[in-house]
């Protein structure tokens, strides 16, 4: 239902935006410039000294009068004397068009808005290609964050939750606190499994190590990971999209930068005759200690990652177990 209304709200801020017309513009800006020339408040006919109810014939009489009055030879060296006889004979021109002085009066009896629209201030202050960038930057860079922030609170309250059911499990119901390291498996969710003993349980089980008020997981190797608020990863304004780039690039630069200098600086050595000499490789030297890193040491690195992840946040240092 708040739904429907929300739209239905909308929909009547978007039809009395778009009712605004060219017309209703000029009015707008005419009475605007009027309040700031003549005083707050000053209105067509109280400009032109008649009554909102005046015949055109009176309206016509009144702005002869008042025409005579802000001629610009009358007024010689006073500033914006030019700008007040124009507008005057914009404003008789509206009172004395029926259409046109219908729409002035439904302003003058209700008001001028003070939302004209998107049109009207952009057509009015109309902004540089620089501006706008500027302003998707940050409003999108601003939402980033706030998504980094929400992210971040969930995190937060996952952990809370594995820690809060690994300690249940390791402590009981009543949540006392035993001493010692106690291992349990704590469910972090997903579709429902078989464990070690053929028993169906809920979710993706993962080792854990309640010690005191610290939890922990417990990696394949023996190591621990410890689950606590620092695993979750605190919103940046240096992580937002923008900033990312600039540092990024800017730190592409300064490597490549400082690659040149130590290309320049080191240069061509040009002692061939050096080389011959005494440049032996390490394997013409007997115990060099040259040797060649192999890859088959990277593969435990990626051991427990995606129990680390699925508890929320950043992988932590392992602490070895004790």
């Amino acid at each position: 239902m708040r739904v429907l209304h929300l739209i239905a709200f909308l929909a009547v801020l978007v039809t009395a935006v778009v009712a605004w017309t060219k017309e209703d513009h000029e009015i707008f800006d005419l009475v605007s410039a009027i309040e700031a020339a003549e005083g707050k408040g000053t209105t067509f006919y109280s400009w032109l000294d008649v009554s909102n109810t005046a015949s055109t014939s009176e309206i016509s009489k009144a702005y002869r009068k008042k025409s005579l009055q802000l001629h610009p030879d009358k007024n010689k060296g006073v500033k914006g004397a030019h700008e007040r006889f124009a507008r005057l004979g914009v404003v008789a021109a509206i009172l004395r068009n029926g259409e046109k002085r219908e729409r002035y009066d439904f302003f003058y009896k209700n008001g001028v808005p003070r939302w004209r629209g998107t049109g009207y201030y952009y057509s009015r202050f109309r902004p540089g290609l620089g501006t706008v960038l500027t302003f998707l930057v940050i409003l999108t860079s601003g939402l980033q964050y706030l998504v980094q922030k929400m992210n971040y609170n969930r995190d937060l309250k996952r952990i809370n939750e594995i820690r809060d059911q690994a300690r249940a499990a390791a402590w009981g119901a009543k949540l006392t606190p035993l001493e010692g390291q106690r291992k349990v498996k704590i469910s972090l969710g997903g579709g429902p499994r078989l464990d070690e003993d053929g028993n169906v349980v809920g979710g993706r089980m993962v080792d854990m190590v309640v010690e005191g008020e610290k939890v922990y997981i417990l990696e394949g190797d023996g190591s621990l990971l410890p689950v606590d608020d620092e695993t979750a990863v605190a919103p940046s304004i240096k992580r937002t999209w923008f900033l990312a780039l600039v540092t990024g690039l800017v730190q592409k630069v300064a490597r490549r930068d400082g690659a040149t200098i130590e290309d320049t600086s080191t240069g061509p050595s040009g002692g061939g005759e050096e080389s011959d000499s005494g440049s032996g490789t390490a394997s013409d030297v007997t115990g060099s200690g040259a040797a060649t890193p192999t890859g088959s040491s990277a593969s435990g690195g990626s051991k427990g990652r995606a129990a680390t992840t699925m508890a929320g946040g950043r992988r932590r240092k392992a602490v070895r177990r004790k």
